[in-house]
């Protein structure tokens, strides 16, 4: 990146006047060029001849900087995540930027590498956004909003209606690991190997399901703030059906469980930013779970439950000792500011 000539972001950066081009041009344009933001317009005008999915989504996590992950790269991923959760594919970002007045140039544009690298390995571009500047203390250094926009894939029909009992529910990986290694680092706890933040684009596996089993794919869902325990509830009640897993089989690494029972949190509620459920016809669940395990981001795929008519709107887990308990909805904020 071109230097700015500044240590820090200041007021003038968000005026509209010579200090915001100069940042745009050094910093966001330069780093983002392609011929939709080249044209510097206010918005950007693309051609999209199909069904198109769009999400957006808006990031005030603290720290913005933590292990495995910034603000900036998490901002990319959950937003390609809520598209591809659709069925869809996704293509374009539009970038938007709330900074404090005092915030370090070098971690802004550090933010903003990171916003690049993981477009890049998501495949899509960042077409449009706005930046701007408030006071010192009336922000948390940086909020990040990014909306996607994705062709819907032409073998998907997600909705949670298409859902039956017997339906099979699969993740592709650990729950948890985002949340934890969020508290983990505010908490200054420290294990015997770091936890990390799962944040990573899920849109490359979503498409490979699609092309191989098409409609017989009924939902997927990412299980973000809320963790897997309530996404579970809310498809039950959405749908009127009872839902049942089992907790031996639900993927969780060692040092994330440890991490939870220290601080006294259920893995079920703590967020995630790698994580999807995806829900199946029987006849394709041992295919689908042999396809996630054999994709990067499918390495620890795991059949953890199926949809029932019995016990409706309520979610039961058969414990490790065999019990079985109800999964309550979360109430409040277990963790704030985690995404």
């Amino acid at each position: 990146m071109e230097n700015t000539g500044f240590e820090t972001i200041n007021l003038g950066h968000g005026s509209g006047g010579e200090l915001t081009r100069n940042l745009l041009d050094k910093v966001i344009f330069n780093t983002f060029s392609n011929p939709f933001l080249d044209q510097k317009h206010d918005g950007a005008i693309v051609e999209i001849n199909s069904k198109i999915a769009i999400s957006t989504d808006s990031f005030v996590i603290t720290p913005i900087f933590f292990k495995g992950g910034n603000i900036g790269e998490l901002a990319v991923n959950g937003t390609v995540n809520d598209v591809a959760m659709c069925g869809a594919i996704p293509k374009y970002l539009s970038l938007a930027f709330i900074i404090e007045e005092g915030l370090k140039m070098t971690e802004f544009e550090r933010i903003v590498a990171s916003v690049k690298k993981a477009a890049d390995e998501s495949g899509v571009l960042i077409i449009t956004g706005d930046t701007k500047v408030v006071e010192r203390g009336k922000g948390d250094k940086i909020f990040i909003n990014t909306t996607g926009f994705g062709q819907v894939h032409p073998k998907a029909n997600i909705s949670v209606h298409n859902i039956k009992a017997g339906d099979k529910i699969l993740v592709n990986g650990n729950i948890a690991q985002h949340g934890m290694a969020i508290m983990s680092e505010r908490e200054g706890l420290e294990f015997e190997s770091d936890l990390v933040s799962d944040t990573t684009n899920l849109n490359f596996l979503v498409k490979d399901l699609l092309d191989a089993f098409g409609e017989k794919i009924k939902l997927f869902r990412d299980p973000t703030r809320g963790g897997l325990g309530t996404v579970l509830h809310e498809i039950a009640n959405d749908i009127s059906k009872g839902v049942f897993v089992k907790e031996s089989a639900i993927p969780l690494e060692k040092q994330v469980a440890a991490a939870c029972e220290m601080l006294g949190l259920d893995p079920m509620y703590v967020a995630n930013e790698g994580v999807f459920l995806v829900v199946v016809d029987p006849s394709i669940e041992t295919e689908v779970l042999a396809l996630m395990r054999n994709h990067k981001r499918g390495i620890n795929a795991a059949l953890i439950g199926e949809f029932t008519n019995e016990h409706p709107n309520k979610v039961v887990m058969e414990s490790l000792i065999g019990g079985k308990r109800i999964v309550s909805p979360l109430v409040g904020e277990q963790l704030p500011r985690i995404c």
